[in-house]
């Protein structure tokens, strides 16, 4: 997999946490720089955690299904942005708490629940896991620090549309993996 693929993959996967920090940005009434610092470093700690563990999880099943691993590939990935779509569609009826530590932990797995299925994935598309988890975690750590800052500005305006953006991604990752393994089956 190639840097530019990664990059791709980790802002992909940030954008659920994004959207999360645009929605906390929306519910704070006054910008708080330790809270938006404190917010990325969970999300971005999480992203990078995640794959970590269930890159250990793929580790232990490769050698069982090293034939159709490009299949559980293209099928995690499809479902995570299939679900990311899903979730960017939904109706809000109330924003977050992101002052408080439950909410913190709460949401930090909630937006790395995605990088937990890549993990998964991760053994199959022969990619270095520390390069790759530290890129998912700055990355994110980045946007959703940017992201607390644009929602107390423009947020509202935005969110569903960049989770809904991710979850395309994801797909098209997916779909690259798959199409890849199947030409270089035929050659």
């Amino acid at each position: 997999m190639s840097f530019v693929t990664i990059l791709v993959l980790s802002f992909s996967l940030a954008m659920d946490a994004f959207a999360v920090s645009i929605a906390s940005g929306l519910s704070m009434s006054t910008p708080s720089g330790l809270k938006a610092i404190r917010i990325a470093l969970f999300f971005g700690f999480f992203q990078f955690a995640m794959p970590i563990v269930g890159w250990v999880a793929g580790v232990g099943l490769s050698y069982i299904i090293s034939g159709f691993d490009h299949w559980i590939a293209f099928g995690l990935l499809t479902f995570i942005g299939c679900r990311m779509i899903y979730e960017s569609r939904k109706v809000e009826s109330k924003g977050i708490d992101a002052a408080s530590l439950f909410s913190l932990l709460v949401l930090s797995v909630a937006t790395s629940i995605d990088a937990l299925g890549v993990g998964v994935s991760l053994p199959f598309m022969e990619v270095s896991l520390l390069p790759t988890v530290v890129t998912i975690g700055v990355i994110t750590f980045l946007l959703s620090l940017t992201g607390v800052y644009m929602g107390l500005k423009i947020g509202h305006l935005f969110k569903k549309v960049i989770e809904g953006l991710g979850g395309v991604v994801l797909i098209l990752i997916g779909i690259r993996i798959l199409t890849q393994h199947l030409i270089g089956i035929g050659t």
